[in-house]
C-alpha cells in the first residue's frame, strides 16, 4: 500500500492521548477483542449497546436503487509515543505516511471517512466523521472504560474509534497474523464500518444478548468487514480534500495481507488456539472464513446492497 507523498493529511480527524491517561466517561459498538479481553468485550457490547441512537438512512451503491434493508436488519517505521497534538506537525502529507506508524493511521482514517463522504453524498446524505483517538494503555469513553485488551472498538455513544498502536504487534504475536499496513488498514476500516452501522441503525443488532453463529453479533461483525472491502474496492480512487488520490498503489499483496488479517481474528481460530476447541454457540465476530468472505464481498463488488448480513444465511 502506497500513498500519494503530495496527497495532504487531515489529523484533525485523529487525537493522540498516548501518555495522558484516561479520558472522558458510558457499550462499545465493535471491535477486535484481545482473547484475554474478547469475553469482557462482548460483555459491555451486550450491556451498553442500547445506548447506541441512529437514524436509518436509505442508501444505494449509486445505480439509483435504494434499499433499507442493512438499517433494519509496504511496512512503514514504526514510531513511539509522541506527545498530543504534534500528529499536525509529523503527519501532513502521504509521504510522512509511507514512513510513520502514527501517519498512517491518519492516512487510512481519511480515506475511509473521504470514501463514505462521497457515499453518503451520492445519496443524498451527510455524512457525520468520526474521531480516532490513539492511546495507549487504558482510556475513558463515552460506553465506558476500557483497556488495550479489548482492541481496537468504536464507541458510538460519542461516536468515536479507538485505537491502541500496539494491536498492530498483537496481530502477529497474538492472532498469528502476517501483519504489514493493509492488514492495519484493514482493521481501522472494520471500525469506521461500525461508524456507518451506528448512522443507518443497523448497529441495533448487536443489542440481545444472543451469541452464536447466526447471531445478530455476529451479522454486525461480519457487515463490517464487508464495509471495510467496500472501502478497499475505491481506495485507489478516494482522494484528499484537494482531489488527490490518497492511496496509488494497492496490490494483490495487500488484499492477501487484509484478508489473513480477517482470519486470524475468526472466532474459531481464537478459539481453537487459546481455548483448544471451538464452540460457535458462543460466536461473537464470525468465523475465520466468513470474515475472509464478507471482506472479499465487499471488495470485489463495491456494491452497498451485497454487504446485507442480515437476509439468510451467513
Amino acid at each position: 500500500m502506497q500513498f500519494d507523498d503530495d496527497a495532504q493529511l487531515d489529523s484533525g480527524q485523529v487525537r493522540d492521548e498516548r501518555g495522558s491517561g484516561p479520558s472522558r466517561g458510558g457499550g462499545l459498538g465493535g471491535g477486535f477483542g484481545l482473547p484475554g479481553g474478547r469475553g469482557g468485550l462482548v460483555g459491555l457490547i451486550l450491556a451498553l449497546i442500547a445506548a447506541v441512537v441512529g437514524v436509518p438512512l436509505a442508501l444505494t451503491d449509486g445505480s439509483g436503487t435504494s434499499s433499507n434493508s442493512l438499517s433494519s436488519s509496504g511496512s512503514g517505521t514504526a514510531t513511539g509515543p509522541v506527545t498530543s497534538g504534534s500528529l499536525a506537525a509529523k503527519c501532513r502529507t502521504g509521504a510522512d505516511a509511507n514512513v510513520s506508524d502514527d501517519c498512517r493511521v491518519v492516512a487510512v482514517v481519511n480515506s475511509v471517512q473521504n470514501y463514505w463522504s462521497g457515499f453518503f453524498a451520492r445519496n443524498n446524505q451527510k455524512y457525520p466523521p468520526a474521531q480516532t483517538v490513539i492511546f495507549s494503555g487504558a482510556t475513558r469513553t463515552a460506553c465506558g472504560n476500557a483497556t488495550s485488551a479489548v482492541g481496537p472498538f468504536y464507541c458510538p455513544g460519542d461516536r468515536t474509534v479507538y485505537l491502541d498502536l500496539g494491536f498492530w504487534q498483537d496481530l502477529k504475536t497474538k492472532f498469528g497474523a502476517r501483519g504489514g499496513p493493509f492488514a492495519q488498514a484493514y482493521v481501522i476500516a472494520h471500525e469506521y464500518g461500525h461508524h456507518v452501522q451506528n448512522l443507518t441503525g443497523a448497529l441495533r443488532n448487536s443489542q440481545s444478548s444472543q451469541q452464536g453463529a447466526n447471531s445478530g453479533a455476529v451479522r454486525v461483525e461480519l457487515q463490517a468487514d464487508c464495509y471495510a472491502g467496500l472501502w478497499a474496492h475505491s481506495a485507489t480512487t478516494t482522494k484528499d480534500a484537494g482531489g488527490r488520490v490518497l492511496i496509488k498503489d494497492l496490490t494483490k499483496q495487500d488484499i492477501s495481507d487484509g484478508l489473513d488479517a480477517a482470519a486470524a481474528v475468526g472466532d474459531d481460530r481464537i478459539q481453537a488456539q487459546y481455548q483448544h476447541r471451538v464452540t460457535p454457540e458462543t460466536w461473537t465476530h464470525g468465523s475465520a472464513a466468513q470474515r475472509q468472505q464478507w471482506f472479499l464481498t465487499g471488495y470485489q463488488t463495491g456494491n452497498f446492497q451485497s454487504c446485507d448480513t442480515f437476509s439468510g444465511a451467513l
